[in-house]
């Protein structure tokens, strides 16, 4: 239990000038703009309430902000009443959930992000080929669901370099494999640098699967963290493109966090902490990082400089549902 005395101490040691190194780019994606728009043009211009599978984007007040105009998430469309309107979240879905939507006369509007129904299109092109999918990514994430929905006879799940040593497959000459759009790259190649080494004819994405902006914002956090005492990243506990940036931050040395608001900002974090970083996962809403900063200033007087490491121009088109209203 902390005494006065010791929030007092904590908060002392906590106060002081800092310099604040913010990672560019940082915040919404593409991906994630072009979803949180489709579900408030269609709170916009359809009766509430409108429905949408899972959460539209991993970030806590996203969602929260959405419910509270009249969206509703749920988890399986067995939620959903018969005809009413369906949004499929940016993480996209199994052909299985698509049949099913159909066969109950939902009006689906389909969010997927561009960059995930590539993952899917190569999926079902490796297969149509009689490859074998090795899908590098986490267990129970909903793209990694979707993506292992659309050939799973033909698809196995690779989650680490453990699992790529061991893991067995049908053919072995005829091998490909395809990642999760969120992943960490540099423990990502090490995955398939096993995989290379144990089938020599491993085929691979066109393009990268890990998207530009996971990317690119992992670039930008680890130059922040190579000059920082601390970084903070703010995103929620579900989103795995936040969750890798702390963790590509740490293995630079330095201290990360993942919060979703100011409010969880540890005074104990910043007691050593003159240089922070600060970065926001790709489903985090740039409202996060001014509050804080500013929560920051009010300890003492701080310096903002900006780390640029690209400027991302990339926009998605809206899908006809929405263009057409």
């Amino acid at each position: 239990m902390r005494t006065v005395g010791t929030v007092l101490s904590r908060w002392a040691a906590a106060t002081g000038d800092r310099r604040l190194v913010m990672a560019s780019p940082r915040s919404f994606c593409a991906g994630v703009e072009r979803a949180i728009r489709i579900v408030d043009s269609l709170l916009q211009t359809r009766q509430a309430p409108v429905y949408v599978r899972k959460q539209i984007v991993h970030n806590s007040r996203v969602v929260h902000g959405l419910e509270g105009r009249g969206a509703v998430f749920v988890d399986e469309l067995a939620e959903v009443p018969d005809g009413a309107t369906v949004v499929f979240s940016a993480h996209g879905v199994a052909p299985a959930v698509r049949a099913d939507a159909a066969l109950r006369g939902l009006d689906v509007v389909d969010a997927t992000c561009p960059l995930v129904a590539k993952v899917h299109t190569e999926a079902k092109r490796f297969v149509r080929d009689g490859h074998t999918v090795l899908l590098i990514g986490h267990a129970g994430h909903e793209e990694v669901e979707g993506t292992l929905g659309e050939e799973p006879a033909d698809t196995v799940l690779v989650q680490s370099v453990h699992d790529a040593e061991r893991v067995q497959v049908r053919d072995p000459e005829r091998v490909a494999y395809l990642m999760q759009t969120t992943l960490a790259a540099d423990e990502a190649a090490d995955v398939v640098s096993v995989l290379r080494e144990r089938f020599p004819s491993l085929r691979g994405p066109d393009s990268d699967d890990i998207c530009y902006a996971t990317t690119n914002r992992q670039h930008a956090v680890r130059a922040v963290a190579r000059q920082s005492d601390l970084v903070l990243v703010a995103g929620s506990e579900n989103s795995s493109n936040s969750r890798r940036l702390v963790e590509v931050a740490q293995r630079e040395g330095t201290e990360a966090h993942l919060v979703d608001d100011a409010g969880q900002v540890s005074l104990d974090w910043l007691a050593r902490a003159r240089t922070i970083g600060i970065s926001a996962g790709a489903s985090a809403p740039a409202e996060v990082v001014d509050e804080i900063v500013a929560a920051l200033g009010a300890l003492g007087r701080i310096r903002i400089d900006t780390h640029e490491t690209t400027t991302e121009k990339i926009n998605f088109t809206l899908p006809k549902e929405v263009r057409q209203q």
